[in-house]
Parts: structure tokens; sequence; C-alpha cells
């Protein structure tokens, strides 16, 4: 049984209708006399809706770099930018309000002044800038150029993983008097200040085998190499690194080409009785730096030993006759 009046069998659809499209007609609410005033934004439903809160104005800060301050064109890549708020924090840090990894960005900042870094590698420049209701352009120049440093072995260019390198700024009478950087890589282009630094390049033993750790370091070898070298503002220097080293494999054998005797262990010192490795194992391998060597071989409770000469990229076994 349809309760609903006549009057209103029409009437409800288009009421629906109007409803869903979000809008109201004052001739549908006239059942008591009454009329509804619709309540709708200015400029209609669809129309974007405006915040009341004012906005901060803004303008572009747009920065870039130069290695020196003769240099003709800005750095094009390597850069990382960030600024800080110039007001202190209740913990006396200042506060990070935007940062970039490009090479020439532009920053939106409302007025006020600001702490500006850029940095390079481990070449740094600060400078404070004030926004004053207009866009800014700043310039820095980082007084910093570029250190390649290249290990080879022979005439061949020693793999980045067999290497660890580290960067010191002398002091007089100590060339290591300040470590700045410890796992620079070989082949990478370090951003550096300008002035003078130590390289020392040392060679890892990633292919010996029955290495015993010495000081904490399974796989550094004696063979390190180092040099002085002077970074200049808007120059790359490339430093070549030569290292002059071998593998030498351990046998201890009852006669020469006699097959290896295994449990056996090894101490591998220099002529003068320093230590330089430990192995243990029937064949163990080493990389050791050109020179000669003292091996002093252990089975059960005897030792033996032989003296032996190591000529780089020259890799041969030693043999420790059991006699």
């Amino acid at each position: 049984m349809n309760l609903l009046p006549r009057r209103f069998a029409f009437a409800l659809p288009a009421l629906v209708l109007h409803l869903s499209l979000g809008l109201f007609s004052p001739a549908l609410a006239q059942d008591n006399g009454d009329v509804i005033a619709p309540i709708i934004p200015p400029g209609g439903l669809m129309a974007p809706r405006h915040d009341s809160t004012p906005q901060t104005p803004r303008h572009p800060l747009l920065l870039s770099a130069l290695l020196s301050a003769t240099d003709l064109h800005p750095i094009s890549d390597g850069l990382k930018w960030r600024i800080f708020d110039e007001t202190l924090e209740a913990d006396g840090s200042h506060k990070l309000v935007a940062e970039s990894n490009e090479a020439a960005p532009s920053l939106s900042l409302p007025d006020g002044t600001y702490i500006v870094h850029c940095a390079m590698g481990l070449a740094g420049m600060t400078q404070r800038v004030t926004m004053a209701g207009a866009p800014m352009s700043e310039r820095l120049v980082l007084n910093a150029g570029g250190l390649r440093i290249v290990p080879m072995l022979g005439d061949q260019p020693i793999n980045p993983a067999k290497l660890t390198i580290s960067i010191y700024v002398p002091a007089h009478n100590n060339a290591e008097a300040k470590l700045i950087l410890s796992k620079a890589r070989a082949g990478d282009i370090i951003g550096l200040p300008e002035g003078n630094y130590h390289v020392v390049s040392t060679l890892l033993d990633t292919t010996g085998v029955g290495s015993l750790a010495q000081n904490g370091i399974a796989n550094a070898t004696n063979s390190v190499v180092s040099a002085d070298l002077h970074v200049q503002a808007g120059k790359l220097t490339d430093a070549t690194l030569r290292h002059r080293a071998a593998v030498m494999t351990l046998k201890l054998v009852n006669a020469p080409g006699g097959e290896a005797l295994a449990n056996s262990a090894f101490t591998i010192l220099t002529p003068g009785g320093d230590v330089i490795r430990e192995l243990i194992g029937a064949f163990p391998s080493v990389v050791l730096a050109e020179g000669e060597y003292v091996a002093i071989a252990r089975h059960g409770a005897k030792s033996y030993q032989a003296t032996f000469k190591v000529e780089s990229t020259h890799d041969h076994d030693v043999e420790v006759i059991a006699r």
C-alpha cells in the first residue's frame, strides 16, 4: 500500500535527484508553508575552498658553486646543499629548513636569515644569506680540488675491493697527524680543500688461504705504499701508487716436489725477525710485499725453516723441507 499522498508521488524522485546534485529547491520544502534557505558556499558547491590563514610569502634562492674563484663554470655534480635557520634552537643547534643534492638548486624560502652550507666530498663552504622580499642568487667558492687515487700492481690497476686507502693531513714531523678519510675508494674523485695530504694504500689479502688475523686485521698485507700530495683548487690530481707484491703458497714436504704435509703451521718473518704472518694448513697462501723472508714450518713437535724471495707479480710455491 502506498502511504504517500498523491501530490508527492512524483516530487520525491525530483527531490532525491536535486539533493544528489548538491542542489535544493525552496519550492520542494513548502509543505508547511516554510521555506528552508539553501546553505551553499559562494561560487557553488564545486568552487575551490580558500584557506583563511594567510600564507607566508616565499621567494626562490638560486644556488651554485665553483671550485675556485677563477673557474668559469659552476660545479655540475657531486654537491650536497643544506640550509639552516640562523636562529638558534633551545639546544644550541640550527634548524635544517631545506636540503638538495642538485648542482644548482632553486629553494623556496620565507624572508629571514639563513646559513647555507655546500659540501663536495670533504670540501665545504658556509655562507650567511638574508632573504628580504625578493629572489636571491648566491654562488659559493669551495676553494677545493679533486683527488683520484689509482693503485697498480705491476702494469695492472688493482681491484678497489683488494685495497684500503687512508688520507691524512700531515703536520710538522708527522705525516699521519690527522686522519680525515679511512676508506677512500680507488678510482673515485674525492673532493678535498686545497692543501697537502698524505695517502696510504694497503694491499689486502683477498686470495690467501689459511692466514690468521694479524693486529686484528685478517687480510691486511705488508704491501703498503704511501705518497705526499698537494691538491690544488680547481684541478684534478691523479695519484698512481704502485704496489710490488705476489702470492706465495707454502708447503712442508719431505723432499723437493713432494706432497704437502697436513696439519702444518707456518710463521713468516723478515730477515730481522719481525713476524709478518702466521698460517695453518697443508698449503696456505699469502700475499707478501717484494723482498726476502724466512718461513718457519711446524709439524708435530718439530720445526723446520727456509728462506725465500718475493718478486712482484711472480706468484709461486715456497717449499720447506722437513729435514
